[in-house]
């Protein structure tokens, strides 16, 4: 998973991303926002039956987390390139990278501000997907690392934390 970690962000850096953002763009966003949703599934179900159940719960949050930052990085990318005035400087690959990390982390050092409505509505699209990453994502892996344990008990296997 930490593989697939490392190709997601060398493929943001080399993909393209110069088409302008518009409703194609902002569905397939959604789209890929709910692929993710079932891809947190698929990470929680191999999680319980994994041998290591914390180790691989850390790494499918790792992986859960580079993709939410890669799709709304783009995003931003993506919508600059349609043209200036949506965000208070033009922005680069890493530029959208960093303004997408400082929006998740809750700094907003203020240096990169949205000022079209779209690129605002957007923001607060990835502001409200950053709480229910941060809370319903992390108590779902944290779950299925949980019930991981418990089944490997129940078999007579210790957890490998020891």
């Amino acid at each position: 998973m930490l593989v697939a970690s490392a190709c997601m962000l060398a493929l943001y850096g080399v993909a393209p991303l110069t088409v302008r953002f518009g409703p194609a763009s902002a569905m397939v966003l959604l789209g890929s926002l709910a692929g993710l949703g079932v891809l947190v599934g698929w990470q929680a179900h191999a999680i319980v039956r994994s041998p290591s159940p914390w180790l691989r719960a850390m790494e499918a949050l790792v992986t859960s987390l580079v993709v939410f930052l890669v799709l709304f990085a783009s995003s931003y990318r993506l919508m600059d390139s349609g043209g200036p005035g949506h965000f208070s400087e033009r922005l680069t690959k890493v530029d959208a990278m960093y303004f997408t990390v400082t929006v998740f982390s809750s700094v907003g050092f203020g240096d990169i501000v949205p000022v079209s409505t779209a690129a605002r509505i957007l923001t607060t699209v990835q502001m409200l997907g950053d709480l229910v990453f941060l809370g319903a994502v992390g108590r779902v892996l944290l779950e299925a690392a949980r019930r991981g344990v418990e089944r490997r008990e129940r078999a007579g296997r210790p957890d490998e934390r020891g």
